[in-house]
């Protein structure tokens, strides 16, 4: 068995290159958000550049969760190409240690970065998403307009009529909505007005719209400060609607769940969010497996830059079959555990199958 000594040497290894290719992407991240944030709040005066560096920052996590995965595969090839490179697995095998053995610290630690990023990196970036949204807010208000071919639709229905809401944005898992724009149209289907506001937040019985114009036909442009706008919607039917999964931490998920069925409402997207969440760790399992597929071969014997194109082209394929198994999933063709696990379980296997034929034969 491998030592506690070498077994340790090696998790670190590998843990401290996962963790310089996610930060070095995830600096690259914030650069570009920072300087595209910079070229929108320039036509906002006296913008705050600390301001914007915040919006930046808080907006990246929840981004960055995405590649969490890929991070974990190119710290593990560059972890395991360095060892080779530097002829440490050679003195390793000299001392009968096995592929399997100096792979499975690393396994562990993917465990462990995955645990810890679906219980306490996801939750942090959740709050830090919602939290830019609301400085985005304070710093965009004043040009926040509604945008009527973008952002969110919602239909609500009453004894007077239809009203069709649009928010360019929503916060506060869609109990304010910034952006805003009503339609209204009577029990005959005819329209009656149209309502822009600059938010909308949702209260019993009503929606509480700030700085609203109304446009009806024949009748000049009427300013109001607040307005209410009667629905029936509850807080459930809200959220469904302008909440995003990715916007719910991990620990408030099953909670979601539950609301939404109990409201009789599609909750695909939060239940496969759920499942996506809790095979994280696995899959970065998987992916240190796929990586040590591919770059465990010495470099005299040659082949290093086809290893690694490999291994680039095998992490592109499984992103691809992630992102086509979660569309699937939540158009409601199949289910979130086959979704969500499918993937690890062919990175895993590929991985496994190319590791066991190199090694054993």
């Amino acid at each position: 068995m491998l030592g506690g000594t070498l077994a340790r040497y090696f998790g670190m290894r590998f843990l401290g290159a996962a963790a310089a290719v996610f930060g070095g992407i995830f600096m690259l991240i914030v650069l570009v958000d920072y300087v595209e944030m910079t070229r929108q709040a320039s036509k906002v005066p006296n913008a705050s550049a600390l301001l914007v560096a915040q919006i930046s920052l808080f907006r990246v996590p929840q981004v960055t969760e995405r590649i969490i995965p890929f991070a974990v595969l190119i710290g593990a090839m560059v972890c395991y190409l360095t060892l080779s490179r530097r002829l440490e697995l050679v003195v390793a095998r000299a001392a009968g240690i096995s592929a399997w053995q100096f792979v499975a610290p690393a396994i562990v630690v993917a465990l462990l970065m995955g645990a810890a990023a679906t219980m306490i990196y996801n939750p942090i970036s959740a709050n830090l998403r919602e939290y830019s949204k609301r400085l985005e807010a304070d710093l965009f208000g004043e040009r926040t307009g509604p945008q009527v071919d973008a952002g969110f639709w919602v239909s609500q229905r009453d004894g007077d009529g239809q009203a069709l809401i649009n928010a360019a944005a929503s916060r506060n898992q869609g109990a304010i909505l910034d952006g805003v724009t009503v339609l209204t149209f009577d029990a005959a289907g005819r329209f009656r007005e149209r309502i822009e506001a600059k938010t909308a937040e949702l209260d019993a019985g009503y929606w509480r719209l700030k700085d609203v114009v109304v446009y009806a036909i024949g009748v000049p442009p009427r300013p109001h400060g607040t307005y209410q706008l009667t629905t029936t919607l509850t807080p459930e039917q809200v959220r469904e609607s302008f909440a995003t999964p990715e916007t719910v931490s991990f620990w408030n998920l099953r909670q979601y769940i539950e609301l939404a069925e109990n409201a009789g409402l599609a909750a695909a997207g939060y239940r496969l969010q759920y499942q996506l969440l809790l095979a994280r760790p696995f899959l970065l399992a998987a992916m240190v497996i796929l990586a040590a597929s591919v770059s465990l071969r010495f470099f005299r014997f040659g082949g290093v830059t086809r290893m690694i194109l490999s291994g680039v082209i095998a992490g592109f394929l499984l992103y691809v079959l992630s992102k086509v198994t979660e569309d699937v999933s939540r158009a409601d063709l199949m289910h979130p555990v086959a979704a969500a696990w499918l993937p690890v379980l062919a990175g895993g296997l590929t991985g496994f199958l190319a590791l066991l034929h190199m090694e054993d034969g």
